[in-house]
């Protein structure tokens, strides 16, 4: 089954007082190009959500974003209680100093410094599961993405593969008149010569060797091969870059179809041929 490179995916799940959110975008790329954003909390986990990204989404430019919000109370901020109380005793005792009126201290003490403290979070084993568990929630997402974008490729592919092969076969209908031209037009030549008269045998000896350099049976066989494993590699898992070099492969029997053609309208049936193949190109650069 063909997948797109392109897609988007997303996924979210609460823990405690968090809301977990990751997305993931994926682009074009010849290899796994992969860029995360990870709060510093749970950087730890990092190495282990690459790792699942490079055996679960193959190739593309991988941007991956985990973030996270409070929902709930939180006990991470607490205020030094001691600390306050020492900020209270010194402004009091400062005060009486200098005999100045009492006043409200508690909004002076909750301005110095380190009154309020933060408690460092552990990530506990419990929590590291739930979020790798949401992070392969979210590329199963970009693969679903990704697969639905592929069914659009398959059909491009088999609709371009079968233009090319029915423009194939209408080739063999204009090489007895391909063939039939030349030879008017080589005996056209030899009567124009002063000369005169000219050999039927060996004319007809150098027309065989002639229309054997111009031949396309070879061609044509090596090109419809081609189309048929390009369809049956189609079906095939991540099978893009095998697909570009099938299409390179197709590319060159089509431009020495062309070249041995010498026939105006088997000219047009290989510019056919190319349109096709060039939009099949276009569309391998997206595939997975």
């Amino acid at each position: 089954m063909l997948k797109s490179m392109t897609g988007f995916g997303k996924a979210s799940a609460t823990f405690g007082s968090k809301k977990i959110s990751i997305e993931i975008r994926s682009l074009n790329s010849k290899s796994l190009d992969l860029n995360t954003r990870v709060p510093s909390l749970y950087k730890e986990i990092d190495a282990t959500v690459r790792k699942m990204m490079s055996t679960s989404l193959g190739r593309g430019k991988i941007d991956f974003a985990l973030n996270y919000d409070l929902i709930g109370e939180s006990n991470t901020v607490s205020i030094n209680q001691e600390l306050a109380k020492t900020y209270y005793e010194e402004l009091k005792s400062f005060n009486d100093a200098i005999g100045e009126t009492s006043t409200d201290y508690l909004a002076h003490i909750l301005k110095m410094p380190d009154v309020f403290s933060k408690t460092k979070e552990e990530l506990t084993e419990e929590e590291k599961e739930a979020v790798l568990k949401v992070a392969q929630e979210a590329m199963d997402s970009l693969n679903e993405f990704r697969r639905k974008e592929g069914e659009d490729l398959e059909r491009e592919f088999t609709e371009r593969i079968g233009d090319i092969s029915s423009l194939l076969s209408e080739v063999p209908k204009y090489e007895q008149e391909r063939i039939d031209i030349i030879r008017e037009r080589m005996k056209k030549g030899l009567e124009d010569i002063a000369t005169g008269t000219y050999d039927d045998n060996r004319f007809e000896q150098e027309m065989i060797f002639y229309i054997e350099k111009l031949d396309v049976a070879e061609e044509k066989m090596r090109l419809s091969n081609h189309l048929t494993y390009f369809e049956e590699t189609a079906k095939l898992d991540q099978s893009g870059k095998k697909l570009g070099f099938i299409a390179q492969e197709i590319g060159r029997e089509i431009n020495t179809l062309g070249s041995k053609s010498n026939h105006a309208e088997m000219q047009k049936l290989v510019i056919g041929m190319k349109d096709n193949l060039e939009k099949i190109k276009e569309q391998i650069l997206n595939t997975l």
